[in-house]
């Protein structure tokens, strides 16, 4: 939700209380506002605890998360789906944020964020191991 919007929300909240039933309407209306913010901090706080426990910068999956992701996905968001804290990455061009999460086999998602929300995120996958070549076979031994 928009912030603006938000707020604008709960004064005209406060506003109905009021003029509907007085300063008791008031009370009401400012105990539904504070504990709707509470609940989002909350939520706020799980999501970090959740992935407070976790190593920095590691997900199970990069391929997956980079299926998972989409424009406009909120920071808190991005962080229940990795359950990680994203390692941050310097030299973002116009992003205000950027982070970044690997996997085990070495692939990588990189998420640029404007104002906690993603802009655009990138994956790059991990560079084949090469295969080794088979062994030529030895040749017939005569004689023996």
């Amino acid at each position: 939700m928009n912030a603006l919007l938000g707020w604008a929300l709960a004064v005209l909240a406060l506003a109905v209380g009021y003029v509907g039933y007085g300063w008791r309407g008031l009370v009401l209306a400012l105990s539904v506002v504070a504990f709707w913010l509470v609940l989002q901090f909350s939520r706020s706080l799980r999501a970090l605890r959740a992935a407070g426990g976790n190593p920095v910068g590691q997900v199970a999956n990069a391929v997956m998360l980079n299926a998972r992701l989409h424009t406009g996905l909120r920071l808190v968001d991005v962080l229940k789906l990795t359950r990680s804290l994203g390692r941050k990455v310097s030299g973002s061009d116009s992003a205000d944020e950027a982070y970044a999460w690997t996997d085990s086999g070495g692939d990588l998602v990189r998420v640029d964020l404007r104002k906690g929300r993603i802009i655009r995120w990138q994956l790059q996958r991990a560079a084949p191991a090469p295969v080794p070549a088979p062994a030529a076979p030895d040749a017939p031994r005569r004689g023996a």
